[in-house]
């Protein structure tokens, strides 16, 4: 009789193990979910189709920044209802600037005693002259005064478009005709017709933030990061020729127009402030 009890005693405690197990992952699953609540914005729940990529894309940031504030070291594997974190923790948040006192430089008394008979014996620059109260309150005030400044005439400031950028920092990437413009729920930006191996240039200065074809429906994809949370995008290419991490400057031929995972050659343009798709036309200069 002692050895089915023990037995049994054995079996009970191996199956206990998955089920502390299965609801140890519930309630983690529970607490993201919860989190994700709590703060909208910060997270995202993964959904049937998409990638790391698309998700950073969705959210105006870098897949790379997106895979270490999730931990993950290989970005093609997610799963779907997986909550990952789109913003940065509050541990990387920019430092507020650090002010600092100006140093004030203590003197004994008869230091200040020297200073003034060395004065003295220098000014006036006319020569020298005998002391009294009135000449010491003369020369006090000509020191304190600040220097002359020339005053330049002020320059015109340039206004700014909707989009952040001034009204000359953005330049057409394609020298094609307009085939689809932006559409609110629809064309997240617009499509550009050309020739496989035209040249695409950058809209604007930037850093490369992705080089790849990672994000279903966009073929061979670059995309730039620039100035006030602001990002474009340029889709279809032939050919990349900008690498992730690179700055590139306005104009600069950073793809080859093609028609990759698209129906004919063309090139689709976006512009996206911190994920959100705007209007290129408003931003573009008209032509």
């Amino acid at each position: 009789m002692i050895v089915p009890s023990q037995s049994l005693s054995v079996s009970s405690s191996m199956t206990s193990a998955p089920a502390r197990r299965s609801r140890l992952s519930r309630a983690a699953a529970a607490a993201a979910a919860a989190a994700a609540a709590a703060r909208p914005g910060e997270f995202h729940t993964v959904k049937k189709g998409e990638t790391l990529y698309s998700i950073a894309l969705e959210h105006g940031q870098s897949y790379r920044d997106v895979a270490a504030w999730n931990n993950i070291d290989n970005p093609n594997r997610i799963r779907v209802g997986q909550e990952l974190r789109v913003a940065p923790p509050e541990s990387v948040a920019i430092a507020s600037p650090v002010v600092v006192a100006p140093v004030v430089e203590v003197r004994p008394a008869g230091d200040v005693a020297a200073k003034n008979s060395d004065r003295l014996k220098r000014e006036p620059k006319g020569g020298k002259q005998p002391y009294s109260e009135q000449a010491m309150a003369a020369l006090e005030r000509a020191e304190s005064q600040p220097p002359a400044v020339a005053v330049q005439p002020s320059q015109p400031v340039k206004p700014v478009e909707a989009g952040g950028a001034q009204d000359d920092a953005w330049a057409w990437p394609s020298v094609g005709r307009l085939l689809a413009a932006f559409e609110e729920g629809g064309n997240k930006g617009i499509d550009i017709e050309g020739r496989t191996g035209d040249p695409v240039l950058a809209a604007e200065a930037g850093k490369v933030t992705y080089a790849g074809s990672g994000i279903r429906g966009y073929g061979n994809l670059l995309i730039i990061q620039h100035a006030n949370g602001l990002s474009s995008v340029y889709a279809h290419n032939s050919r990349l020729l900008a690498k992730e991490g690179q700055q590139v400057a306005r104009g600069q031929k950073i793809a080859e127009l093609g028609s990759s995972d698209s129906d004919q050659p063309k090139l689709h343009f976006e512009i996206r402030r911190q994920g959100k798709p705007l209007d290129p036309l408003k931003l573009l200069p008209p032509r």
